[in-house]
């Protein structure tokens, strides 16, 4: 049994190695997954031309109020007979082959219409609106790029805990058989730590396809393979990130927030669509403008050229269309105060997710102060057991049970570290504060 588990931990320790260390020259820092996820991620690359798409929301609008003009051109060839009588009164047949062709210019230019500036002032907000989710899914993105580098690097924290900790248990197990071959040792302390060894391998085992899985999340948004990454630094102490009061960051999320400001714009879209509805009863007026270039356009003009120039202006006045006109405006009443409800509960969430976001940048802070009197208190504690074993006052249980509350310990202060940077990032993306900046912060706290 002694080989076998030898020869697994070998093996074991053979994969970790290459795991945590594959290619080291290929780490890539946060800043660099940052640039790649802006160029390669699926999603930011849809929410992009989303954006350009949205953009022409103005134009299209615009376009109803500027001058429309056309160009036509028809060619045709005729044929036909004439019969009627000559000077004698006798029936002839003439034939009536001819081609003939058109050709036209027109303008139509609005003077009055209020559905078109309607439509115009809806275009401004649907491109604000585009611009706005623009911005908040490329905060997204910062977001769902911070989390998957920190679940990479948290995986290969758990990986080396879990390593460290098998290897504990394994060089335990071995001291144990040893004082047993001496007649020092019992077999309960052999099968306990047994036990403690193979579900530290079953937790290693697990903490390898954690680490996997998590790499392929963060490969997926940065386009390429990630073998390595950036580590926490170990020997930083995480500051507090997060300046001013509550009520401070409130005001810049309800001022700033992508989403509230979106919501705010998809507001002023359905005012518009309002407004375009009920424009529909109103008078239009437009100024129409024609010149037409006529060629044996008819019979009678066979071999003569026309031109022909028409101003004028078109007066057009809705009175009964059905029901329709009255419909629609109430449909678009309707929509705006779902318009109106949506933006107050989005309002409501945000809130919420500020406080949450606020909350656990300073608690994490107690967090990580509390696990590094827990961890330095934990690794006195397997010293002290380790004395007290041999001197027989503690029994191998102790020891195993305190080794494996380091473990934990370490593992609960890693996560409050993390939890600290990403509470951080998280808060000034609610607040629509985050930029670029802050990612160099966060990325400080990591050494290749």
């Amino acid at each position: 049994m002694g080989s076998t588990l030898l020869r697994k931990t070998i093996i074991s320790a053979a994969c970790t190695a290459m795991l945590l260390h594959a290619v080291p020259s290929s780490a890539i820092s946060l800043l660099q997954a940052y640039q790649a996820a802006l160029k390669n991620d699926p999603q930011y690359r849809s929410a992009k031309a989303d954006n350009q798409s949205g953009q022409q929301y103005e134009v299209l609008g615009r376009a109803g109020l500027l001058p429309q003009v056309q160009y036509g051109y028809t060619t045709s060839k005729n044929k036909g007979e004439q019969i009627a009588p000559d000077i004698l009164g006798r029936l002839r047949e003439t034939n009536l082959d001819y081609a003939s062709s058109s050709k036209s210019v027109s303008v139509r230019q609005s003077i009055f219409n209020l559905e078109g500036y309607a439509r115009f002032k809806q275009g401004q907000a649907q491109t604000k609106l585009s611009d706005a989710q623009f911005e908040g899914r490329s905060a997204e993105l910062i977001v769902r790029l911070m989390t998957a580098y920190v679940d990479v690097s948290y995986a290969e924290d758990q990986l080396r805990l879990y390593t460290a900790q098998r290897d504990s248990y394994a060089e335990q197990k071995r001291l144990n058989d040893r004082l047993f071959e001496k007649g020092e040792g019992t077999k309960t302390d052999m099968l306990e730590t047994q036990s403690k060894l193979d579900i530290a391998e079953s937790q290693l085992i697990e903490a390898n396809d954690n680490l996997i899985n998590a790499r392929n999340a963060l490969s997926n948004i940065v386009g390429e393979e990630v073998l390595s990454i950036d580590t926490l630094a170990t020997d930083i102490s995480v500051n507090d990130l997060v300046q001013g009061d509550y009520p401070s960051w409130q005001e810049k999320a309800e001022k700033n927030n992508p989403e509230l400001r979106a919501a705010n714009l998809a507001v002023e879209v359905a005012e518009q669509e309002v407004a375009k509805s009920r424009a529909a009863h109103a008078p239009r007026l437009e100024f129409n403008g024609n010149f037409n270039h006529g060629k044996s356009e008819t019979v009678s003009t066979q071999r003569q050229d026309n031109n022909i120039r028409t101003a004028g202006v078109q007066l057009t006045i809705p009175i009964y269309s059905g029901g329709y006109a009255n419909a629609v405006s109430k449909q678009a009443v309707a929509q705006k105060e779902k318009a109106i409800a949506d933006r107050d509960a989005l309002r409501g969430r945000m809130l919420v997710e500020l406080r949450k976001e606020f909350n656990a940048s300073r608690s994490s802070l107690s967090k990580i102060r509390a696990m590094q009197n827990s961890v330095a208190t934990a690794t006195a504690l397997v010293e002290a057991t380790k004395q007290s074993v041999k001197g027989g006052i503690r029994i191998n249980a102790d020891l195993l049970s305190a080794q494996q509350q380091l473990v934990a310990a370490r593992r609960d202060l890693t996560a409050a570290r993390y939890g600290h940077l990403l509470a951080f990032v998280k808060l000034k993306v609610v607040a629509g504060d985050v930029s670029y900046g802050d990612l160099q912060t966060v990325s400080s706290y990591f050494q290749q």
